[in-house]
């Protein structure tokens, strides 16, 4: 039976290149993002350049009903959960003295509360694989969980106290799944990159050329790693850092 994931933010950047290296893994997919067009865009790419079967769930990680209806529709689709990759996220430069409330609460619904309420959503789905028959090459890789959040929230960065934060939760959120849940083969992953080349980081190419950053494949070749472990292996974060004579830089 082929495996299956859900993927959020999967329209671009990092998480469009964790689905492409997991398609490219033979795997079975849903995409999630807010925009519908990019999703079938890239879930046509993938159908026909390696044959596997791709479901498409518009949501906004922002609306709880929204998050509700993507982990149901991936349900609805398949007939088992291996891995679930937390990849929505947003951010938001500012100090701490006059950053605005309204975004921090933002940030806080999109790269936390979303991810807190698709783990309770997924959770029995992803539970009930880990009790499936070994069916990949003889190795139980139980089910997983790998949330994408940032090396910010193991290492304060400048003006970005509010992403920080939610990230620093995210590292968090992880361990607990890992403790609470990693016996019986559920175990998450915070994989926690400095800056990556995507949209979200082009803000910052008057200071930081594209090509020193980390790059999107260097994080999905990180993913891709973690869910073909096997579930006596857990792995509660990677953290991904610049070269540099600072070891913990974004």
């Amino acid at each position: 039976m082929t495996r299956t994931a859900l993927i959020t933010g999967a329209s671009r950047g990092i998480g469009a290149a964790i689905a492409c290296r997991l398609a490219a893994d033979g795997w079975d997919l849903t995409l999630s993002a807010r925009s519908p067009d990019p999703l079938r865009t890239l879930a046509d790419e993938l159908r026909a350049e390696h044959g596997v079967r791709v479901h498409t769930a518009a949501g906004d990680m922002a609306e709880e009903t929204d998050v509700r209806g993507v982990a149901e529709q991936h349900l609805a689709a398949y007939d088992r959960l291996d891995a679930l990759v937390l990849s929505a996220g947003m951010g938001q430069a500012g100090a701490i003295a006059d950053f605005p409330l309204h975004r921090l609460d933002k940030q806080y619904a999109v790269n936390l509360r979303a991810p807190f309420q698709l783990i309770q959503e997924c959770l029995p789905a992803l539970r009930a694989t880990t009790a499936l028959p070994v069916d990949h090459g003889g190795v139980h890789t139980g089910a997983r969980i790998v949330a994408i959040a940032s090396i910010t929230g193991v290492t304060a960065e400048p003006s970005l106290a509010a992403y920080a934060a939610t990230k620093a939760a995210v590292l968090s959120l992880c361990e607990s799944v890992n403790v609470e849940e990693s016996a019986a083969g559920v175990s998450a992953c915070a994989v926690a990159p400095g800056y990556v080349d995507t949209d979200m980081t082009a803000w910052m190419h008057d200071r930081l050329a594209p090509e020193d950053m980390i790059t999107a494949e260097d994080v999905a070749e990180i993913v891709s790693t973690v869910v073909r472990l096997s579930r006596t292996a857990v792995v509660p974060s990677v953290v991904l850092t610049r070269p540099g004579p600072r070891l913990w830089r974004a």
